[in-house]
């Protein structure tokens, strides 16, 4: 083993097209904002490799961006495993930009990562090392002794973990795009493996970091060899022997396989769990995220829950959620073939700024009064601002599945309607794990070319035989759905387990058929995530699964629709039908589906409706 890189692994991780390569890329694209000054008052010097000693003799180092006038700043902190040197603001690029706002702002590589020395192991050390980093940074020299911590993604779990142990000198976060919960919801949904993030992530971004610092050039060799086929990696069984991430050498990246055995809502996850800790949370949390995000049900579960459970009357009152038409990264307006317009133009440095102007430096600025919740309505392309989440007053509504021909279906397709049915035939197709209904788009990370993200049109995948759907007649006037989502599904398999996957999209009536959001359940974890049990052949269920949230005004002449299916792969692994433990199974059977939807087995669709719609192509004020 050695610390120091050579030239040529240097060179191959530097090349990465991962997360850093997107990050700067966003960046750029955003460099020139029209109307935004790039930068402020304060001159900005940089202090690089700062040394900070953590508890047990770590040594972690930092990026150090300063005033260059004498004076006494807040710190906004950052901790993240992708490389301080490449760490960027939403907009503007570099951290100096923040700095040039007048505070100090420290950028730290992880423990393990980079410049920093340790073994790197997600989540393992962010809620100590967090600590003892805002602790440190508040005592750095020109400090005020006033300390908040930004970024997205794993680096908002840097902040919630480091806030549940309460650091003294934290005054306030803004974690984006980042989870509630490392099982539910990061690597597992539904009790289905999240398998392109899971896979495309260590592979693309965390395990060539430590292959580096291994100095294993063949490691580094078979990791781009991965990056460059990941789409064909997704198809390796059994997925505990994954090759790509080298099984039989657990220094690379044992975290993997412990993600793979521990396929419940057990110790191992709940050891990190945010949902479990609100009560230790006692600051203020700005919550960004965006609707195809892989991680907005749990930056929106942050905010609710922290507004009824954060440990302090400030933490209570001081959560604010921000939605945005995004996916993980980048953040702009245009998604594939939709432009969301000019609302939805990325100003996420002001808003962040203004945040910590507040909360930091005293000013009266009106932050703490802005609206708690605000999201984009898709469609409309406009902001609606709220009180609480579910935005008060929600009709949620009930769309019940029909069969063919009832009201609108045609082509052997159901219908959604509010009617209750009567005596209905069930509906029928065979999932075969072999051949699994493909993704087009969702809420997976974290670039298109590595994993399902965004809105895509669905039409090829509902032309398949194992993919129903269950659509509205069009309608006549437009319906803004903004809120949870959920599907009640009565449903038999022939196999021990199986999955049941469900879409909400938006049928345009040129044809074209757009995800909003999807869900899935793994049947052996239908009734808990922490006990599974496997079924009975044949045998009736009534499933619950959750749609992620949307908000999406549907307009005049569209269609509401419900897609339902066995998989969607790879943005969930394909459940092989054989009720085996997870993750050993080489064999795929087939099993055959079956749905109902009569007067006792009301399969129902849950979706929550703004009484008065926002009008399409509203201007926000």
């Amino acid at each position: 083993m050695r610390s120091e890189t050579t030239s040529g692994l240097r060179s191959k991780i530097l090349g990465s097209f991962g997360l850093l390569a997107g990050i700067a890329a966003a960046s750029s694209a955003y460099a020139a904002a029209p109307n935004q000054a790039a930068d402020g008052p304060c001159g900005v010097v940089k202090q690089a490799n700062v040394p900070a000693t953590m508890r047990d003799g770590t040594v972690l180092l930092s990026d150090v961006y300063r005033p260059s006038q004498d004076g006494s700043y807040p710190v906004i902190l950052m901790r993240l495993p992708y490389n301080k040197t490449s760490a960027q603001t939403y907009v503007y690029g570099s951290p100096s930009y923040y700095a040039s706002q007048c505070y100090i702002v420290v950028i730290q590589d992880v423990r393990g990562t980079y410049a920093s020395t340790g073994e790197f192991y997600p989540f393992r050390h962010e809620m100590t090392d967090g600590y003892d980093t805002v602790e440190w940074a508040a005592g750095l020299p020109g400090s005020n002794g006033k300390v908040g911590m930004y970024g997205f993604s794993y680096v908002g779990a840097t902040q919630w973990l480091a806030a549940t142990q309460k650091p003294p000198h934290l005054v306030a976060i803004a974690p984006a795009m980042t989870s509630a919960d490392y099982y539910d919801g990061w690597a597992y949904e539904g009790g289905a493996f999240s398998l392109a993030f899971n896979e495309s992530w260590p592979v693309s971004d965390l395990a060539p970091v430590t292959a580096t610092r291994l100095g294993d050039e063949a490691l580094l060799d078979t990791l781009t060899n991965a990056k460059a086929h990941i789409q064909s990696t997704y198809n390796f069984l059994p997925i505990d022997r994954y090759p790509a991430l080298a099984p039989d050498r657990p220094a690379l990246a044992s975290y993997f396989y412990d993600w793979v055995r521990h396929p419940t809502d057990d110790d191992y996850w709940q050891q990190w769990s945010i949902r479990r800790r609100y009560s230790d949370v006692q600051v203020p949390a700005l919550n960004l995220t965006g609707w195809y995000d892989v991680f907005l049900n749990g930056a929106i579960e942050n905010f609710v829950r922290m507004r009824k459970e954060g440990g302090s009357p400030t933490a209570r009152a001081g959560q604010q959620l921000v939605v945005r038409p995004y996916i993980h990264i980048p953040w702009t307006r245009k998604l594939g073939d939709l432009d969301f317009g000019p609302e939805a133009d990325n100003r996420t440095d002001a808003m962040q700024i203004r945040w910590f102007d507040h909360w930091l430096k005293g000013y009266a600025n009106g932050s703490e009064h802005d609206p708690a919740v605000r999201v984009f309505v898709m469609g409309a392309n406009a902001w609606r601002n709220a009180d609480d989440w579910p935005i008060p007053g929600t009709n949620f509504t009930k769309y019940f599945l029909h069969s063919y021909g009832i009201a609108n279906s045609v082509n052997g397709n159901g219908a959604l309607s509010t009617v209750a049915p009567q005596s209905e035939l069930s509906d029928h197709f065979r999932y075969d794990p072999a051949n699994p209904a493909p993704s087009r788009g969702g809420h997976s990370c974290c670039f298109a070319d590595l994993a399902p993200v965004g809105p895509a049109d669905q039409a090829d995948v509902e032309k398949r035989a194992d993919v129903l759907v269950y659509s509205t007649l069009p309608l006549e006037k437009p319906v803004e759905v903004t809120g949870p989502i959920s599907l009640t599904l009565f449903a038999s398999t022939t196999a021990q387990d199986t999955d049941w996957t469900a879409k909400l999209v938006d049928v345009y009536p040129d044809g074209r058929v757009f995800n909003l959001n999807n869900g899935v359940i793994r049947a052996r974890f239908r009734d808990s995530l922490e006990h599974p049990t496997l079924l009975e052949k044949d045998k009736i269920y009534k499933y619950s699964i959750e749609i992620w949230p949307t908000s999406n005004l549907f307009l005049a002449g569209h269609q509401i629709r419900l897609e339902v299916s066995s998989s969607n792969y790879p943005h969930y692994d394909r459940n092989p039908n054989t009720g085996h433990d997870f993750g050993k199974d080489q064999e795929l059977l087939p099993a055959d589906q079956t749905i109902y939807h009569d007067e006792a087995h009301p399969s129902v669709l849950i979706l929550p409706l703004m009484p008065v719609p926002l009008p399409p192509a509203q201007v926000s004020k």
